[in-house]
């Protein structure tokens, strides 16, 4: 019996359209003559997705029963009796009741699978099995019912039901997913914006990597081997010499650029294991490249840039990144091209980088003043006349006759022009006096015989030295002024990297040295105080080797070991040293503006409070002056009425001065950080009530959930209070007549969040931070509403309990204050 197909509609979160998507393509097929039933459909008291089953046929659910509870199953018998072409069952990680025949739903699919019925499926990102732990970290929430990964890759067709975050939280507060009274705790639990923004991330990684399987299957299917780009994928190449680290970094970065890329690093292990690298290097090369979020990989092969390439190839890599050859020229002068030039040539449309690295040499030097060829120049142009002059010998010999002594005589002044060029005037001198004397043996009568006869042959013999003179001068002084302007343009690049890190603020010193260092090739170079303290250093210095002293200020020097230094460099230095006095001068000038930053705070803060003082204190003192003035005024009788009047507004205003003056003190405390916590293990209802009770805030003005899981916290219980009577407060103080403050408590993760929302006017997204600004009030135009601490204060002792207050928009208008406080594992339940 043919196998039927399984089409998977995936979902970062519930209420995305996973079930209405199923329907829609269930009628959809029905309308174009498919046999379509319904054998399971969770529509959780939707009537939008309940109205959308329409004239599809249902079959009816088979019934257990579970502890006096009633539940539902999909009847997979009556599905097989009824053999239709494709079912709709819905959630496929679900878990079925106990006492069935199959535990999961997805193996009740299976079954109707194998019988030939085709099945269109739903289930949620936090459901694969792979991804469940990760699901955790981000939401908080643990899920027990899972797909195993193995189900999902083997589906005919998996395909995303996507969503954008906002999107579904608009929907989630129309109430269009869950009913009105769990729309709340879900917008600030599971349904946050970051949450439901990494979910989708997840949701559609996965499904790339599932397609990116399914492209690799059919590439190895048809014997595809060339590049398709269709994600970049970057492979680098590890030899795991010291340059792995480098190189890795780099390819990530290429990774980067692009989005999905893969970052790919991959050893080759030579067949004969003799050029293995050490485990250790490799080991941590493998640890950074996971850390960068990339794969690593050992392959085993005779030909190292073959078995490369053959791998980025198998890859379906668009780029391949190797490190410069460690290899001198001359080696690989003498062994050929190395594996960077193999790559290049077999690697067909993937793109090589070939990247330096400091085991290359890379590291900036200046160039030595000095002699002007190279001893490697002049190895060369000896060992040039030493195999091509036997090598034209032994040709003008073969051809040897009376008329071809004056191209003879040509060709080895050739020779001696070209080894003149390439090595000097000793290589050029014994290339003349090598070929004047082949002359004389091999081409001038009487042959085999080493004779001056006519002087002819001895101006010859002299003009082959002049001409070797000449021409190795102008060589000579090529190469001079070529090294004098490599080693200008060399201390002028110095010289602008060292004012520019200057110029690019207080890290500069440490740039400059590590600059420095490099420059001259030192081993270390230190920037020490009068003291003798050392400011900064870089590097190692060892005992013995030679240290150069430059004064760098009147109280600072640089001391520098290593090899000595020319008088050239030395000039250098004096520049140097000069950019680090003004390094250090910065340092000094920034630290002091680092130190004055707290103190023009101070001042704000204080300058703020006396105008604050100034303002709010003076009204209650004037009305509890003025009301004791009148109840002290000689001759004026009251009577009781008025008499309780002028002390009923003494009396308020004292209070009012008396709060005043408390936020005061507090905010002095939390500002001083003097602030005396005393935490213990406390139950959140407690405190609720009690804040609830100082405020005289009824159930009438403040509707209270609390979930029945919340562990204890570990927090200060009167500053608590304080907190929650400041936040109830304000929130009953802005919220609309009739419409109560929700004040909530739930757990999240391994916090306890107790959140304040009330209906009110709400603050604008950009004005949420500056609520916790001392002296800050809702319009700053209200006289009546004290100094604006009380969030500050507020927010000052949160934290000092080791919690956080934050401040978010309600869901539909108004404001949340969400207090979050960490939790202790719980005795009365034994659960954390």
């Amino acid at each position: 019996m043919k196998r039927g197909r399984l089409r998977v509609l995936l979902g970062a979160a519930p209420g995305v359209g996973k079930t209405c998507t199923m329907l829609e393509e269930g009628t959809r097929l029905r309308r174009d003559g498919r046999d379509v039933v319904v054998a399971v459909v969770e529509t959780h008291g939707r009537e939008a997705t309940a109205a959308m089953l329409g004239d599809l046929e249902i079959v009816p659910r088979r019934t257990a029963s579970h502890r006096g509870v009633e539940l539902t199953e999909v009847d997979v018998d009556a599905v097989l009796a009824r053999n239709p072409d494709l079912a709709l069952v819905d959630e496929l990680a679900h878990t079925n009741a106990p006492g069935s025949v199959r535990q999961k739903r997805w193996q009740d699919v299976q079954v109707l699978l194998d019988a030939g019925i085709s099945v269109i499926s739903t289930v949620n990102v936090q459901h694969i099995e792979s991804l469940n732990d990760v699901v955790e970290k981000i939401t908080g929430a643990a899920q027990r019912e899972t797909v195993p990964d193995s189900v999902l890759r083997g589906a005919d067709q998996v395909e995303v039901v996507d969503l954008a975050p906002q999107a579904l939280r608009d929907r989630l507060a129309e109430g269009n997913v869950y009913p009105a009274a769990r729309v709340d705790a879900a917008l600030s639990n599971y349904f946050r914006l970051g949450n439901l923004t990494a979910l989708r991330e997840l949701a559609l990684l996965w499904l790339a990597d599932e397609v990116d399987s399914a492209l690799k299957a059919y590439r190895r299917e048809k014997g595809i081997d060339s590049k398709w780009e269709a994600r970049e994928r970057v492979v680098v190449a590890l030899t795991g010499g010291p340059e792995g680290e480098t190189l890795i970094r780099r390819g990530a970065r290429i990774a980067a650029r692009s989005s999905g890329g893969e970052l790919v690093t991959v050893h080759v292990i030579a067949q004969d294991g003799l050029r293995d690298a050490h485990p250790g290097a490799l080991s941590a090369q493998r640890a950074l490249t996971e850390k960068l979020g990339g794969t690593y990989h050992q392959v085993v092969g005779g030909d190292v840039p073959e078995a490369l390439v053959q791998f980025a190839k198998a890859m379906n890599a668009s780029q391949l990144v190797i490190g410069v050859s460690r290899r001198s020229r001359i080696t690989a002068a003498l062994s050929g091209p190395g594996i960077g030039a193999t790559v290049i040539r077999e690697s067909g449309d993937i793109d090589v980088h070939i990247v330096t690295h400091a085991a290359a040499g890379d590291r900036f030097t200046l160039p030595r003043a000095g002699g002007a060829l190279t001893l490697r120049r002049r190895l060369l142009g000896g060992a040039l006349a030493l195999v091509l002059g036997p090598l034209l010998t032994w040709l003008l010999v073969a051809f040897r006759s009376d008329e071809s002594l004056t191209s003879d005589v040509l060709v080895y002044q050739l020779l001696v022009v070209v080894v003149a060029l390439v090595g000097g005037i000793w290589p050029a001198l014994f290339a003349a006096v090598l070929s004047g004397v082949t002359l004389d043996f091999f081409f001038v009568e009487p042959y085999d015989s080493i004779t001056v006869g006519r002087p002819l042959h001895l101006l010859t013999l002299v003009l082959y030295v002049v001409i070797a003179l000449l021409v190795s001068y102008v060589v000579d002084q090529a190469a001079r002024k070529a090294r004098s302007a490599a080693r200008a343009l060399a201390e002028s690049e110095l010289l602008a990297a060292v004012a520019g890190g200057v110029i690019r603020g207080q890290d500069a010193l440490h740039a400059l040295l590590s600059r420095t260092q490099d420059a001259f090739r030192l081993r270390s170079v230190s920037v020490v105080d009068a003291d003798g303290t050392v400011v900064d250093r870089v590097g190692t210095p060892r005992a013995g080797e030679e240290t150069t002293v430059v004064a760098a200020g009147e109280t600072t020097r640089l001391e520098m070991t290593g090899p000595p230094l020319a008088a050239s460099e030395r000039r250098l230095l004096a520049v140097i040293a000069a950019q680090v006095e003004t390094a250090l001068e910065h340092k000094a000038l920034s630290a002091t503006a680092d130190s004055a930053g707290p103190m023009a705070q101070v001042d704000r803060v204080r300058t703020a409070l006396l105008a604050a003082v100034g303002h709010d204190l003076r009204r209650p003192l004037a009305s509890a002056t003025a009301a004791v003035t009148g109840l002290q005024q000689r001759g004026v009788v009251w009577d009781d009425h008025d008499r309780d009047e002028l002390l009923t507004t003494a009396r308020e205003s004292l209070d009012a001065l008396s709060a005043l003056v408390t936020a005061l003190l507090d905010v002095s405390r939390v500002q001083a950080g003097a602030l005396a916590v005393s935490r213990r293990p406390l139950d959140v209802d407690d405190v609720l009530f009690t804040a609830m009770d100082e405020l005289q805030a009824g159930l009438g003005r403040v509707e209270l959930q609390i979930a029945d899981d919340v562990p204890l916290v570990d927090a200060d219980p009167v500053l608590l209070q304080r907190v929650l009577v400041n936040l109830l407060d304000n929130a009953v103080k802005y919220a609309p007549a009739g419409v109560p403050v929700r004040l909530s408590a739930s757990t999240f993760g391994d916090v306890v969040e107790i959140r304040v929302a009330d209906r009110g006017p709400g603050i604008s997204p950009d004005r949420l931070d500056l609520v916790f600004v001392p002296f800050q009030r809702l319009g700053d135009t209200d006289n009546t509403a004290g100094l604006g601490l009380g969030l500050a204060i507020a927010k000052g002792f949160t934290e000092g309990m080791g919690g956080t207050l934050t401040a978010e928009e309600t869901p539909g208008g108004g404001l949340t204050m969400v207090v979050s406080l960490p939790t202790l594992p719980d005795p009365r339940s034994g659960r954390p």
